[in-house]
């Protein structure tokens, strides 16, 4: 539960500074001006504040899975799984989409075009390429006869894994229009980019290093180094 409560509190923590940064906790009637000059709710910032509020609800479910994958963690019948390696790559992987999306977003703000482009089609090959490898995870495990029914372990594994690979599934769907708009040439070449571009781009950023975050918190757990803490916070609850 310590383990849980101590994800949310970061998850929380990131969200409202995130928050505070995108000027969705200003007040506006505080703020001096000339009337009917006060600042109206953009399209970026109710873009924004929709993507945390499914964040919020997506940390909430990563949240339960791990909590209830450390209580069933304790019970006798639970055996251990030997990681594949293929896991180590699907999440070097993952860094380097995550990296490649923020670079994206500075090209985007800079007007770059082409390293756009590149940094967009390097972010969904690598998204791509770690799918990939958590598909080579689950049959490396099923070879060595590993199945979802064949332990509680396994089971998990198999479950927290696929929820993950389900929400980034789901955003490749996002990427791909992102970088369809990317890659469509424009009337006039020396176009500058849109700012509706830009504003997908950076979704698609926030939405993948959340993704990463996540994943690296999964990772520490189905790796086994978080097990000392759950212990110390299994001794406090009781």
């Amino acid at each position: 539960m310590g383990v849980v409560l101590g994800f949310i509190v970061i998850m929380a923590a990131f969200a409202g500074w995130w928050l505070s940064r995108q000027r969705l906790t200003a007040k506006p009637w505080l703020e001096v001006g000339v009337i009917g000059d006060a600042p109206q709710p953009t399209s970026s910032a109710t873009a924004k504040l929709g993507l945390g509020t499914f964040l919020v609800v997506a940390s909430s479910l990563f949240a339960l899975l791990i909590s209830a994958y450390s209580m069933r963690m304790g019970v006798a019948d639970w055996r251990a799984l030997p990681m594949p390696t293929a896991l180590w790559f699907s999440t070097g992987l993952l860094i380097l989409a995550s990296t490649a999306l923020h670079m994206a977003v500075i090209a985007a703000r800079c007007d770059e075009r082409s390293p756009l482009r590149s940094s967009l089609l390097a972010a969904g090959v690598c998204s791509l390429a770690f799918l990939f490898a958590q598909a080579l995870a689950w049959r490396a495990l099923a070879v060595s006869g590993y199945f979802a029914a064949a332990n509680p372990a396994s089971a998990f594994f198999y479950l927290v894994t696929a929820i993950h690979g389900a929400h980034l599934a789901g955003g490749l769907v996002a990427l791909g229009r992102t970088s369809a708009r990317a890659f469509a040439a424009p009337k006039d070449v020396d176009a500058d980019i849109p700012p509706e571009l830009t504003l997908s781009v950076e979704l698609c950023a926030i939405y993948w290093h959340f993704l990463l975050l996540v994943w690296l918190v999964l990772f520490s757990v189905l790796m086994r180094w978080t097990d000392n803490i759950i212990e110390i916070c299994r001794g406090l609850l009781t």
